[in-house]
């Protein structure tokens, strides 16, 4: 069972996101728009967005440059991401906490449709056979129940038939499928009284009644887990638009600021459980003389499938199925493709800057501000790493 602090959502930090709902699918032409009220979203004014985490604020800081990713209309990835990432071109503002994944009505062809494809892309055709048939590079050595969930056969297949890679892709998406019956079960309209309630029989029925799906939620959420244990030296050093440091505020115990009181320490709870629970040995995988082969057919198979959720006739649907998919991308790049040394060398670098400008007077302090908007306009700072979204 999850750590009751996992169940509280962290809703502040992800309140507002900027996402292109209305992108054309790129693989089939998609009809079949829910037309239930339930399927439909409410959009954020920008007005309302902190000026930091604006479109305009954050192109500057997080989109790399044209020759470092491929480009398409309205996304882009580069070879080190997961999955296609919005260019934040276009698109509108959605307050998360407005919006809860949990039923809509979507179901039928369309939506049968789009678990079909992704499941599909699990397939790793027979240009790997080599691959897929051939044994671990090294035994595994996950901790606790992960051995025996990553060593369970597929399908009935026997586990010297099944690279540990595709396994371990088979039951992250096995995984997200869960997870998205499980928050539909949860939230549940009954259309006769118009309430809201949990739907244990619909529980029972998509996920309780299949012990494995239980097993990839929880492997999801270890994965997750240890890619926030390895992001906490720089999630701790963020800084969340802190309100803290904001004269404008007008008394201590204003509203704004119990909130990100609230927020952070909640933080760091989750912080907290990732340290002891993250227990995800990464090091086990994209091993030996095939493995940059593997890791870049890992990355193509999950990038389509999150440009799947473009086929997603249901707006709300659509949303958290991009919300999904961007996060398990992210933690996959954290785990497999951030270099650990460059964050330690950054985030040293951004205290000793920090301890520099306490020193610097006031009238050098505007010089060197200005001097720097100047050096690094349209530019991303060397000293910051790059954004971390997939």
């Amino acid at each position: 069972m999850a750590h009751p602090v996992l169940h509280r959502p962290l809703t502040q930090l992800l309140e507002y996101r900027k996402v292109d709902l209305y992108r054309e699918c790129p693989y089939w032409q998609e009809n079949g728009f829910c037309m239930n009220r339930e399927c439909g979203i409410t959009t954020v004014d920008e007005s309302e967005i902190p000026e930091k985490w604006r479109a305009a604020a954050l192109s500057t800081i997080d989109l790399p440059p044209e020759v470092q990713r491929v480009q398409l209309p309205g996304c882009y990835y580069r070879d080190s991401d997961f999955c296609f990432l919005d260019d934040l071109t276009e698109g509108d503002y959605v307050d998360l906490t407005l919006v809860p994944e949990r039923y809509t009505g979507y179901s039928g062809h369309s939506a049968h449709r789009v678990w079909r494809a992704i499941y599909e892309e699990n397939c790793f055709g027979l240009s790997e056979l080599n691959l897929l048939t051939g044994k671990s590079a090294a035994p595994v050595t996950l901790p606790d129940t992960l051995t025996d969930v990553l060593r369970e056969p597929l399908d009935g297949q026997d586990i010297d038939e099944e690279c540990l890679e595709k396994r371990v892709y088979y039951k992250i998406i096995s995984g997200l499928h869960a997870s998205i019956s499980t928050h539909i079960c949860t939230e549940w309209l009954n259309q006769s009284t118009g309430e809201w309630a949990p739907n244990l029989e619909c529980f029972v029925t998509r996920v309780a009644s299949h012990p494995e799906r239980l097993q990839y939620i929880y492997f999801n959420t270890v994965l997750l887990l240890r890619a926030v244990a390895r992001l906490a030296p720089y999630l701790s050093e963020y800084d969340y638009c802190s309100l803290s440091g904001n004269s404008l505020v007008p008394h201590h115990h204003s509203p704004e600021l119990e909130y990100e009181v609230q927020t952070l320490a909640r933080l760091d709870n989750v912080m907290s459980i990732a340290m002891h629970v993250g227990k995800f040995d990464e090091g086990v995988l994209f091993r030996g003389a095939n493995a940059n082969i593997l890791k870049d057919e890992f990355k193509r198979h999950f990038r389509n499938v999150s440009r799947i959720m473009d086929c997603i006739g249901c707006d709300k649907c659509r949303l958290w199925g991009k919300v999904q998919t961007t996060g398990l991308a992210t933690a996959l790049k954290v785990l497999f493709e951030m270099d650990e040394n460059a964050l330690h060398e950054s985030l040293h670098a951004v205290e000793y800057f920090r301890e520099m400008w306490k020193k610097t007077g006031e009238t050098d302090s505007a010089r060197l501000i200005h001097e720097a908007e100047r050096a690094v306009a349209g530019n991303v700072s060397p000293f910051l790493p790059r954004g971390f979204g997939a």
